[in-house]
C-alpha cells in the first residue's frame, strides 16, 4: 500500500506492508528509492509491519530545499511513524539512509528499538570526501546522467553476474528518474553531516552493522571498529559484498537482518 505523508510542506511518498507487532522502517541509499528494497519487505512483511520511504527528492518524494539535512530527512521518517500512529521502530538504512537512521537515532533516541546501517558509517565525511562531492556537484549541474551513469556501476562489485548485471540496470533506472535538485541537495546534506559515532557509543537499542569485504566506499574494518563502540552491538562480514551488499549478497544478508529484528523486540519490549 502507498501512502503518503506530508513534512514542512514536501510530500514524502512511502509504502506499508504487513502488520506484524514489529515496525521496521527501510531507508535507502543516494540515488535509490524505496523500490530497492522490494525484495526485502517481501519477506520481512510476513512477520513485521514494514515501511520503506522515498527519502526526500528520490523516487516520488518531492525537494525539500537546496540542502537536504540528515535531521531533515531524519524528520521526515518520524512524520511518517507519527502519521502511522507507531512510537517505536527498528531502522535499516544503506548508506545514506544508514545517515539518515543515525540522525533519527540522535534526534529521537527514544523513538529507536534498534538500528541497522548497510554499507554505511557513523564518521562525517573526510576533507577529500568533501572534495569528491563538491566537484560530483559540479558534474551534477552540467551533466547529471553523466554522473548517474559513472557513478551507479562503480557502486558494484567488479564481477558483473547476470544476477548484478540485472541490479546495476535496476538502480541506474531509478537514479536516472532522481531529479537534478534532489541529486544536489542531498549531495550537500551529506557533506555537512556530523560525526555520529557517540550514537553508537550510548545507544541503548541493538545496533547491527553490515559490510561489504569488497566496499570501496565504507571499508568494512571501520565499520566493524564502530560496531564494537556498541554495548549491543553486531557485526556481519559479506565475504562477496561490496557497497551494495544487500543486493549482492542478499539472502544471507537478510537471514542476519531477520534474527536482528527478533532480538531487538526481545530486548526492547
Amino acid at each position: 500500500m502507498f501512502k503518503q505523508a506530508v513534512y514542512k510542506g514536501a510530500k514524502i511518498h512511502y509504502s506499508k506492508k504487513g502488520n506484524g507487532k514489529r515496525t521496521v522502517v527501510l531507508l535507502h541509499g543516494f540515488l535509490e528509492n524505496l523500490n530497492v528494497w522490494n525484495d526485502y519487505v517481501s519477506v520481512l512483511a510476513k512477520y513485521n509491519t514494514v515501511y520503506s520511504i522515498d527519502l526526500p527528492g528520490h523516487g516520488q518524494s518531492d525537494c525539500l530545499g537546496y540542502v537536504h539535512t540528515m535531521d531533515d530527512m531524519a524528520g521526515c521518517v518520524k512524520q511518517v511513524l507519527k502519521e502511522n500512529k507507531k512510537r517505536k521502530a527498528i531502522l535499516v538504512g544503506h548508506s545514506l539512509g544508514g545517515y539518515v537512521a543515525l540522525a533519527f537515532g540522535d534526534l529521537y533516541p527514544d523513538a529507536l528499538n534498534g538500528l541497522c546501517l548497510f554499507n554505511s558509517t557513523a564518521k562525517p565525511d573526510s576533507p577529500e570526501r568533501i572534495k569528491f562531492r563538491d566537484r560530483a556537484i559540479e558534474v551534477v549541474k552540467e551533466n547529471h546522467e553523466l554522473f548517474i551513469k559513472t557513478a551507479i556501476p562503480n557502486l558494484f562489485i567488479k564481477e558483473k553476474t547476470p544476477a548484478i548485471r540485472g541490479a546495476v540496470r535496476r538502480v541506474l533506472n531509478m537514479a536516472l528518474a532522481t531529479p537534478k535538485q534532489g541529486i544536489i541537495a542531498t549531495l550537500q546534506g551529506m557533506k555537512r553531516r556530523p560525526d555520529r559515532s557517540i550514537i553508537l557509543r550510548f545507544s541503548p537499542y541493538p545496533v547491527l552493522c553490515i559490510a561489504g569485504k569488497n566496499d570501496e566506499v565504507v571499508r568494512w574494518r571501520d565499520l566493524k571498529a564502530q560496531s564494537e563502540l556498541c554495548d549491543q552491538g553486531e557485526f556481519y562480514l559479506s565475504q562477496k559484498g561490496g557497497h551494495m551488499c544487500f543486493y549482492e549478497d542478499k539472502y544471507p544478508c537478510l537471514k542476519v537482518l531477520e534474527k536482528f529484528i527478533i532480538k531487538c523486540y526481545a530486548v526492547t519490549r
